[in-house]
């Protein structure tokens, strides 16, 4: 067998198939898993294509099955909150985990930019995507449904027609397991700051919220702050809230980045955290545990939903996927930490 010699081209299927005796149709049958080819010449061709090193070009075969064999993540949410200055939040560790699951089926995840306009999930040569946290109107989805794409939602989708698969990421049960953490360190005045707008993690925790001040007899305080505001959104809410009800003893600020901006606004009115105003929030990441105090959060098993939406997707692809099926998060777990935990209640 001819062994191409350092520094000359590739070796090429036909390369492939001059060694092995056989027809460039059956190399390729035999690599690509396909056709009627014995399975000891299958074998043989696989061993003298890795002797010759040949690598097949994967653009040519995805030009062939009509496949991009990529998926992408996208999301509609504001830069401040899906990535922020640090790029290391909530966003990033979805993509992290959605990446090796998607590897492990021989697909790329194309990392989208969040959609807010423009040509967005128009650009790139996908298969299908996993839409995170899809608002009302959603403008990852509605350029998906334009191109005809397939797509999974991670986090309940909330618009009405829509009825793609989804993984639950329990948004209810997360602000319930929160607000029985502060009714447990003596909250009897808890303040609760959610987005703008209208995402299934907004629309659980405010309707959670509402269940919890009925059942514990607070009287409901709700605010909303806009999330390309960041921080500083954040910080403006919470002081608003402080000053109207300064009796308000602690404040669930869902939204990481708002959590982060309310601990800033309490320091600055002249009150403790925790001692005066317990603060907590949904997602355990970067920016809850580097605030100071660290930040009660939320254990959502991200790694695991993002896994889930894959496979999801998947098999939405391969057409073993009908219906509207969901996937549902291992039961959340808060970690609480010293923006909750009273001085009484260490001790």
């Amino acid at each position: 067998m001819s062994v191409p010699r350092p520094g000359s081209r590739p070796p090429t299927i036909t390369d492939v198939a001059r060694a092995a005796g056989v027809s460039r149709t059956t190399v390729s049958h035999a690599l690509n898993g396909i056709g009627k080819v014995d399975p000891r010449t299958r074998e043989r061709i696989k061993q003298v294509a890795g002797e010759l090193g040949y690598r097949p070009n994967l653009r040519a075969q995805r030009l062939r099955r009509g496949q991009a064999k990529a998926i992408a993540l996208a999301s509609s949410m504001p830069f401040a909150v899906a990535g922020g200055p640090s790029r290391l939040g909530f966003y990033m560790e979805v993509a992290a985990a959605a990446a090796e699951s998607a590897l492990l089926h021989d697909y790329a995840l194309v990392l989208v930019p969040p959609v807010q306009s423009g040509s967005g999930l128009h650009s790139v040569d996908i298969d299908g995507a996993i839409v995170v946290e899809p608002d009302v109107d959603d403008a990852a989805a509605a350029q998906l449904k334009e191109r005809g794409l397939p797509y999974v939602a991670l986090g309940r989708p909330v618009s009405p027609d829509d009825e793609a698969p989804y993984v639950d990421l329990r948004g209810g049960r997360v602000a319930e397991l929160l607000l029985d953490h502060l009714h447990e360190q003596g909250a009897v005045r808890p303040a609760l700051i959610v987005g703008a707008g209208s995402r299934h993690s907004t629309v659980d925790a405010v309707a959670a919220y509402q269940r919890a001040a009925e059942r514990h007899g607070w009287t409901p305080i709700v605010a909303t702050a806009r999330e390309t505001g960041g921080e500083r959104a954040g910080y403006r809410c919470c002081a608003e809230l402080l000053a109207e009800h300064p009796d308000i003893d602690a404040v669930c600020a869902l939204v990481d980045v708002f959590a982060v901006g309310a601990v800033q606004a309490i320091h600055d009115s002249g009150r403790a955290v925790p001692d005066d105003v317990m603060v907590a929030t949904r997602y355990d990441g970067l920016r809850a545990r580097t605030c100071e105090p660290p930040l009660t959060a939320v254990d959502l098993h991200l790694d695991r939903a993002a896994a889930d939406a894959v496979e999801l997707l998947l098999g939405l692809l391969g057409g073993a996927v009908a219906g509207t099926p969901a996937a549902t998060a291992p039961e959340p777990r808060v970690i609480a930490r010293a923006s909750s935990l009273r001085v009484t209640a260490r001790g």
